[in-house]
C-alpha cells in the first residue's frame, strides 16, 4: 500500500495543499479565503479553524486511510536563525509561531497545521528550509555599524530546490557543489550557495539589493534618514511603504510585471527605464554573490515568477554572462521541496533536525 505525503503552504488570501506518492503529485487544491473574513484575526494563528474546514473537505475528498500516510510537511515560517534541512515541529516552535514572536505571517500556519495533521494520523510533522536559515560566515554579518547586524531571509525553500535539481543534471549532490541562485518574485533573492549553505544573500524584504517590483531594496542612506525622520510617516508606514509600496508599484502605479511589459511594448519610455533599472540592480548583486563565492560556482540560476519574463533574462544576461553560464528555470517548486525534504527524512537521506 502506498505511503503519501500531505503538504501544506498557507498563503495571505489561500491555502495550497497537496498530496505526493513519493515525487509524483496525485492531488493538488489551492482554496482561496474570503480576505474580509480572515481580516477579523489579528493574530495569523488564530485563523486555524477556518482553514481547517477547507483542508478538512480536501482530505475527505481524498478518501484516505490513517495508514495510508507517512508524514505531513508544512511551509516553514521565519523563525530563529537556523541551520537549513527539515525539522521537527516542536512544542517550542508552535510556541513562538502562536505568540507572533518573530512575524505574524501566514506561514506560521504552516507547521501548526501540519502538527495538527500528523497528531491525526499519527506520524511525523516537520518543516523544511524556512527563510530563516542562516549559514553566514562571519564576515558576511557585519553591516559597517556595530547596532545593526546583516541577516540572513532567503527564498530558501525554492532556492535550493531548483539548485538541488541543477546538481542531479550535472550528477552531483548539491552539497558538493556551488551557484549563484537568483528568486524574482514580490521580492529577490541573490543567493551565494557554496555546498548547499547560504553563505550570503541580501535580505529580500527589508534590506540590500535590488528593488523589486513593490520593495525598495537598498536605499541611498542620507535620502533614506531624511525621509525617515520628515514626519510624514510613522514607523510602521515607513516599513510598509518600503516593503510594499515600492520599486515598480512607486514608479509606475503598477506592480504586475507582465502589466509593465506591456507598457513597454505600447512605447512608454518610462517603464522602460524603470524595467530595465531593476535588472541592472540584479546583475549587480549577482556580482556580489560571485565574488563571495570568490568565484567559484557551477552557474548562475534565475528563478521565480518573474524569470518567465523573457525580456528581463535577456537584459539580465547581457551584463551577467561573462560571469559563467546562466541557467533559467521558471516558476517556484515550493510544493515539490516540501515534498522532496520529507522523502529525504523518511529515506534516511537527511536528519530530521530537532528546534
Amino acid at each position: 500500500m502506498p505511503k503519501f505525503l500531505l503538504i501544506i503552504n498557507p498563503g495571505s488570501t489561500s491555502t495550497k495543499m497537496a498530496l505526493f506518492d513519493g515525487d509524483r503529485k496525485v492531488s493538488e487544491e489551492a482554496v482561496r479565503h474570503d480576505a474580509s473574513e480572515l481580516a477579523r484575526f489579528d493574530n495569523v494563528a488564530d485563523q486555524f479553524e477556518q482553514r481547517m474546514r477547507a483542508i478538512n473537505a480536501w482530505i475527505q475528498s481524498l478518501k484516505l486511510e490513517h495508514d495510508q500516510v507517512a508524514a505531513v510537511v508544512g511551509r516553514g515560517a521565519p523563525l530563529r536563525p537556523v541551520e537549513g534541512g527539515a525539522y521537527a515541529i516542536s512544542d517550542q516552535m508552535l510556541e513562538e509561531l502562536k505568540t507572533r514572536k518573530y512575524s505574524n505571517h501566514a506561514s506560521n500556519l504552516g507547521a501548526i497545521i501540519a502538527h495538527h495533521l500528523g497528531q491525526r494520523f499519527g506520524v511525523p510533522s516537520m518543516i523544511s528550509d524556512p527563510i530563516t536559515i542562516d549559514n553566514f560566515t562571519d564576515v558576511a554579518r557585519i553591516s559597517g555599524l556595530p547596532e545593526i547586524e546583516r541577516k540572513c531571509r532567503v527564498h530558501a525553500l525554492n532556492i535550493k530546490e531548483v539548485c538541488r535539481r541543477e546538481a542531479a543534471k550535472l550528477g552531483k549532490m548539491l552539497e558538493a557543489i556551488n551557484f549563484v541562485a537568483v528568486h524574482m518574485g514580490g521580492g529577490v533573492s541573490v543567493a551565494a550557495l557554496r555546498g548547499g549553505k547560504v553563505i550570503d544573500v541580501n535580505d529580500a524584504l527589508l534590506g540590500m539589493g535590488p528593488f523589486s517590483p513593490d520593495r525598495a531594496g537598498a536605499l541611498p542612506i542620507g535620502g533614506l534618514v531624511k525621509l525617515c525622520y520628515s514626519g510624514k510617516f510613522s514607523e510602521q508606514e515607513m516599513i510598509d511603504k518600503l516593503s510594499k509600496q515600492s520599486g515598480l508599484a512607486a514608479y509606475l502605479g503598477v506592480a504586475d510585471l507582465r502589466e509593465v511589459e506591456k507598457m513597454i511594448e505600447a512605447g512608454d519610455k518610462k517603464a522602460l527605464l524603470y524595467f530595465n533599472a531593476m535588472a541592472y540592480q540584479i546583475a549587480k548583486e549577482i556580482g556580489a554573490a560571485a565574488v563571495a563565492l570568490e568565484g567559484r560556482f557551477e552557474g548562475i540560476v534565475l528563478t521565480g515568477g518573474m524569470a518567465h519574463s523573457r525580456r528581463l533574462v535577456n537584459e539580465i544576461e547581457k551584463y551577467v554572462a561573462f560571469l559563467g553560464k546562466v541557467i533559467v528555470v521558471p516558476g517556484e517548486f515550493e510544493m515539490e521541496a516540501l515534498a522532496a525534504a520529507g522523502l529525504r527524512v523518511l529515506a534516511g537521506e537527511e536528519e530530521l533536525k530537532s528546534y
